[in-house]
């Protein structure tokens, strides 16, 4: 018996589309992602292939995403909220919800991965915080 997928690859990538370029345009987070990102397309694949191997385990995505947030200078517990905010807006604005639900899920635990990253990249001695659940 076929076992039915969560979602499409056609669906995962408008999401990943259709957020990003709510990031770019982001008064905060635009400006930050702006100036890490030259060439935007490259970056848009990359992130669908992540993406991809959350959602359907297509082992996709190779990579280490930890190292480039934790190098840049003065993220903060705002940024990774207002990041999680616009995702979890462009997640109810597709039609297939059950995606949606389950990249929320995911983009909340990755959000918390990252900022505990960057905190402890930060001050290896201290104990971090976590993300405020939203």
């Amino acid at each position: 018996m076929a076992v039915a997928l969560l979602c499409t690859e056609a669906e995962i990538a408008r999401l990943v589309h259709a957020f990003y370029a709510k990031v770019r345009q982001d008064d905060e987070l635009g400006p930050i992602f702006n100036a890490h990102i030259d060439d935007w397309d490259h970056h848009l694949a990359k992130l669908t292939d992540f993406w991809s191997s959350i959602l359907l385990r297509s082992g996709r995505y190779s990579g280490t995403p930890m190292p480039k947030h934790a190098a840049l200078p003065d993220l903060n517990a705002e940024l990774f909220q207002r990041w999680l905010g616009l995702f979890r807006d462009t997640a109810a604005e597709q039609p297939n919800q059950a995606m949606a639900a389950q990249a929320c899920a995911m983009a909340e635990r990755i959000a918390q991965s990252l900022w505990m990253g960057y905190q402890i990249s930060r001050e290896p001695h201290a104990i971090p915080s976590g993300l405020p659940r939203g």
